[in-house]
């Protein structure tokens, strides 16, 4: 179909659909979905299998191994990686980057069903497994309650009030909760009066869970009515507790208030805390249901808190550590920005060399072209965020194209003094093939990006979308509006101007431009030389350029991760917390500090990893004035963190564009023996310790703790029908609490614990002394009786598995160079150690993405390629033209040599996207002027 032929002929529809494009992609941009980040699907689950009492090794070697195995027979899984921790087992599974996101739901219920049939191969005391999908939703709003004339249990009870309102919100998908202490209540016992009157720890347990169990009462006929029985619990508030009756050996019975005190706290160790400019806090994280507006449910939830302001008790603020509606919002506000300097750039830069109409009408045609844009975004499925905006801005230069070649050709025939209408006809049928196979080879150009299976792909999809859709739109406005506007706007020149000056070209600028192109064709042989030199000088200097994954992102806004030994006690990590986070507030262009405390926070952005828990560990989420300043401010961080905690490892990082890692180098040290691996594990800290530019050099498998072993003489504690797991409950009563039930509390179910008193449990030596129930003596003895000494020996906490292969990982991130330039000085050093047979390093972070990144794209590069040359091999239906199309391709790397080194850039991902679209234009002119 001839478009330009349809457009002549009917040029007041096309003049119609013109305007509506124009109103239409403006409402379109009001209505798209905003995004900080392109959704992409992390292809991860969790599987979290609990097994009290049991070490490291044995949820490793009873819990995980069996687990595994399970799930490696679910089939398409690119890692299995196991974290064990005593007592607990943390299976991650990650599918391959092929797997299409539509396809998980149905692979986690697989995967559910593996484990569940594995269940039963777990030894005694664990499990249930429990699969955890969508441990990787974002909750880009994530604020914190803090009051500090509150008590945890006010503060959550607001937060669950806020918790209800705010899932209301449209687009809202739902609430989390941070840093909230559960409550307990703790039966303390006294050891003389529980030992005088007889009665064990479990027979008090059963009576309270039978006290505590909801049974249903069933129904009875009234006349007419069918009436519910419902027995009133005798339990209305946990000192009712104590008025339970426990029945003694001799069949009386004592209230449980007079043997045992009954306290209500705060589970003790906590798991996580918050804090928020110096202030105990919880956290309050609001996910986007997918396809939501961030910015309209940033708004709404506002709105709300504002309406809500009157049910805020007096003394309690809600501070926002972060609001990704107002990130979006000045993120968009900055592309417009950008988007219409470049176009001004551009308008500028074609009224200079094509005239005013021309310029005009070109500049017309592109904002046209990005309205149009618009319009289509929303039903590809593309929200407005940094990847696609970037990708409107990276096909500026080549949206006009089409639309300069159209004006330029018909400004050359009307200044001959053909008629307007017939060069417009003219020159469309002599380009509109070549420039739509020119068009398509420029947008093929992002295919192996676009189109690339891996995160990074599904990452950058959005950017193949918009450029495949702006590049086809702005061939079709070419073929259509284009040659319109050229007639109505475009004028002969006058005929005296026609008779002194007939070439459109014949002017100073194009005539010195000529003569440089005729001594280049003269001296041919020498301009080629020339052309080679350089070309080489660059490809030499490209090695000098910085390399990287993804960038940093531009929020102002920085993490410092702290990590103390592994066993630290929580509370005294929060002491600790407490006084740094107070000088980081007062550093200079610091605005908020919120301090997590045990565990990282909240996943808030999409590309952030939190850690995991780890009672030593706290992670400062940093606000400050202006982003420009990250550097100076990180730098500034990490010097007073050296200072007042010189015992911890500390190191600032920036927030990443891209799907980032725990750290950026990542030696994975694999083999079967831990005493092994802690050996080179030191030797590879010692090497990254001692390498320029490295810092946090840290192992995953932390310190070794101190683990107090009491040995049990076995002839006494058979005398007295004692267990291993009689003495293991035992001691656990006797400090953190042994679980005894639950108490229901409206929508609470409140734990019950039993625990020595205060007095009886500060000191390990309290451990000697602590009760045991003796069935044979039918009383409690001393633990004294039944232990032969303590021992206090050294153990593994955390032990990690990857692939079913014990790996201990090392970590570290780059001070102020990149990643890449730290991986070539320490890679070396550390393949250089003397590993055993069976020992072997594998290396990960940034290094490990990009080589998943470049992997995925290197396989279909081949076939678009080839797709490719065969386009312009079709348009010339020859190969002369061809080839020297495609030799100028590689000279493009001259510019981004030069301009890399001169500004100081390095050569990442996002350089990568404007390398291609570099080359496209390239190609796509040179099938213009060929």
């Amino acid at each position: 179909m001839n478009l330009t032929g349809f457009a002549l002929r009917n040029r007041t529809l096309i003049i119609v659909l013109t305007v509506v494009t124009v109103y239409a992609g403006m409402k379109s941009f009001n209505a798209l979905p905003r995004l900080e980040d392109p959704e992409f699907t992390i292809k991860e689950a969790l599987v979290i299998t609990q097994y009290p009492g049991a070490t490291a090794y044995e949820v490793e070697e009873e819990v995980s191994d069996e687990l595994e195995l399970a799930i490696q027979k679910l089939g398409k899984i690119k890692r299995l990686e196991s974290r064990n921790l005593p007592g607990m087992s943390t299976i991650t599974v990650e599918m391959r980057s092929t797997v299409d996101s539509a396809e998980l739901p149905q692979i986690w219920d697989e995967l559910r069903r593996k484990v569940g049939d594995a269940q039963s191969k777990l030894p005694p005391g664990a499990g249930p497994s429990l699969v955890n999908d969508d441990y990787s939703d974002v909750y880009g709003v994530f604020l914190a309650l803090h009051g500090d004339e509150y008590s945890y249990r006010e503060l959550y009870d607001f937060a669950k009030l806020l918790r209800r309102e705010l899932v209301l919100v449209k687009d809202v998908a739902k609430i989390e909760l941070f840093g909230v202490l559960p409550e307990v209540v703790y039966i303390e016992f006294d050891r003389e009066r529980v030992s005088q009157i007889g009665i064990s720890s479990d027979d008090i347990g059963k009576q309270l869970v039978a006290e505590g169990v909801v049974v249903d009462a069933g129904r009875v006929n009234v006349g007419a009515e069918y009436l519910k029985l419902q027995p009133d619990s005798l339990i209305h508030t946990s000192q009712e507790l104590g008025d339970i009756l426990i029945s003694k050996g001799d069949q009386s019975q004592v209230r449980l208030r007079d043997i045992a005190e009954i306290k209500r706290g705060y589970q003790d160790p906590a798991t996580n805390k918050l804090h928020f400019d110096g202030h105990r806090a919880i956290g309050i994280g609001v996910s986007t249901e997918k396809g939501g507006n961030v910015v309209s449910m940033g708004e709404g939830i506002k709105a709300r808190l504002a309406e809500l302001e009157g049910q805020t008790p007096l003394g309690m603020e809600l501070g926002v550590i972060y609001m990704q509606s107002d990130m979006v919002t000045t993120a968009i506000d900055a592309f417009i920005i950008n988007l219409l300097e470049a176009i001004l750039i551009v308008i500028v830069v074609l009224l200079l060399f094509m005239g005013l109409r021309s310029g005009l009408i070109i500049g017309f045609v592109l904002v046209l072209t990005i309205c149009g844009t618009f319009i289509f975004m929303g039903p590809a499925g593309v929200a407005l965020e940094r990847i696609s905006l970037g990708a409107l801005i990276i096909a500026l230069g080549m949206l006009v194209d089409n639309a300069i070649v159209i004006i330029d050709g018909m400004l050359v025939r009307i200044n001959a003094g053909m008629d307007a209408e017939e060069a417009a006809r003219e020159v469309t049928s002599q380009t509109s093939t070549p420039l739509l196979g020119a068009t398509v080879v420029a947008l093929i150009a992002f295919a192996a990006i676009g189109l690339s299976p891996d995160s990074t792909g599904e990452f950058c999809r959005s950017l193949f979308t918009v450029i495949g859709i702006s590049l086809s739109l702005s061939w079709v406005t070419a073929m259509t509006i284009t040659p319109l506007l050229g007639i109505w706007f475009l004028k002969p020149p006058k005929p005296s101007a026609a008779k002194e000056d007939k070439d459109a070209y014949d002017t100073a600028f194009y005539r010195g431009y000529k003569g440089l192109l005729a001594v280049c064709i003269r001296f041919r042989w020498v301009t080629v030389a020339v052309v080679l030199f350089v070309f080489a000088v660059s490809l030499y200097g490209f090695q000098f350029t910085g390399k990287t994954f993804f960038p940093a992102s531009t929020t102002p806004k920085f993490r410092v991760d702290v990590f103390w030994p592994l066993g630290t006690d929580i509370d005294e990590t929060e002491r600790r917390v407490a006084v740094l986070e107070q000088g980081l507030a007062e550093l200079e262009g610091v605005t908020h500090v919120a301090s997590a405390i045990g565990q990282g926070p909240l996943r808030f952005i999409l590309t952030f990893t939190p850690e995991k828990s780890h009672s030593g560990f706290a992670q400062f989420l940093v606000d400050i004035e202006d982003y420009n300043t990250l550097g100076r401010d990180i730098a500034r961080a990490e010097e007073y963190l050296r200072e007042m905690a010189p015992d911890a490892i500390s190191f600032g990082r920036t927030f990443d564009l891209g799907p980032s890692k725990p750290g950026k180098i990542e030696a994975r040290l694999v083999g079967p023996d831990p005493n092994v691996l802690r050996d080179l594990e030191q030797q590879a800290l010692a090497i990254c310790k001692a390498t320029y530019d490295s810092k946090g050099c840290r192992s995953r498998w932390f310190e070794r703790v101190k683990v107090v072993r009491p040995r049990l003489a076995e002839e006494q504690a058979d005398a007295h029908g004692i267990t291993t797991r009689m003495v293991a409950e035992a001691m656990q009563a006797g400090f953190e609490g042994k679980p005894a039930g639950v108490y229901r509390e409206e929508d609470e179910v409140i734990p019950v614990l039993f625990r020595a008193p205060p007095p009886e449990r500060l000191t390990v030596d309290s451990l000697r002394q602590i009760p045991i129930w003796s069935p044979v003596a039918q009383g409690y003895i001393p633990l004294a009786n039944v232990v032969t000494g303590l021992d206090t020996t050294w153990a593994d906490e955390v032990v990690e598995r990857r692939q079913r292969k014990r790996t201990l990982t090392v970590v570290t991130d780059p001070d102020q160079g990149s990643a890449p330039a730290l991986l070539d000085r320490l890679r070396p050093q550390i393949e250089g150690i003397a590993f055993p047979p069976g020992y072997h390093v594998e290396w990960g972070g940034e290094y490990e993405s990009t080589v998943d990144a470049q992997t995925a794209l290197a396989a279909p590069i081949p076939i678009f390629v080839g797709i490719m040359v065969l386009i312009v091999i079709a348009l010339f239906n020859a190969i002369r033209q061809p080839l020297v199309i495609w030799l100028t391709v590689p000279l493009a790397l001259i510019g981004v040599t030069a301009g890399l080194l001169l500004t100081d850039q390095p050569f990442g991902f996002m350089a990568l996207l404007g390398f291609l679209s570099l080359s496209g234009m390239l190609i796509k002119n040179a099938i213009v002027l060929v």
